[in-house]
């Protein structure tokens, strides 16, 4: 399997991809290397049939395709491919600008959801792993360069640990799955920048 991720520029493919369910399953197929329907429905609450129709989506667009061994819906999937990544580009068609806009929105959903369920069952976990968890949020002035290499380190600090993703044998003892998401963006368009801040800070 290629370990880099991809960049989704089909129209069709990011729309395919635009549904809470399918980024689940696309999580859980993920995380459990192969999972079947049955499986999944087990994972995410919804029903076997639900979950073998939109594994059947995923796989007609290429991002999961069949694993060995099984039948029907006990028939197990793999992701043809780990991590994604899409955007809105300059020069980009207005159909694919829109189809990428609408999966950030479901993606960005889904990490305030999965974050909200963390938080109320946090106090179950063990001190270690609740501590060890988190988010922190700000704000600063930056250039673009700047913002840009940013993004560049933090995404250089996530990938120490992307073998384990590739190698189970590589994960120490006790280790758990746990996800994180990194996000920088521009809280206001240059035009709402007042003249008392900072020269150049909303370029």
């Amino acid at each position: 399997m290629p370990k880099e991720p991809y960049t989704l520029t089909d129209p069709a493919r990011l729309r395919a991809l635009s549904h809470p369910l399918r980024v689940e399953l696309l999580e859980v197929v993920g995380l459990e290397r192969t999972a079947t329907a049955t499986r999944c429905a087990e994972l995410t609450g919804e029903s076997v049939a639900s979950c073998a129709y939109h594994l059947g989506i995923l796989a007609k667009y290429g991002f999961v395709e069949p694993a060995e061994g099984g039948r029907g819906r006990e028939k197990p999937w793999k992701l043809v491919r780990y991590g994604q990544s899409w955007g809105v580009e300059d020069g980009m068609e207005p159909e694919t600008a829109m189809a990428a806009e609408t999966l950030s929105e479901v993606y960005v959903d889904r990490v305030a959801e999965k974050m909200k369920r963390w938080f109320r069952r946090a106090g179950a976990e063990a001190p270690e792993w609740r501590e060890g968890a988190g988010f922190s949020a700000g704000s600063t002035w930056m250039t673009a360069e700047e913002l840009g290499a940013l993004h560049d380190e933090l995404i250089a600090v996530s990938r120490r640990f992307e073998q384990r993703q590739h190698d189970p044998s590589a994960c120490p003892p006790g280790a758990r799955p746990v996800e994180f998401f990194f996000g920088t963006w521009l809280p206001r368009p240059p035009h709402e920048i007042t003249p008392s801040e900072p020269p150049g800070g909303g370029s």
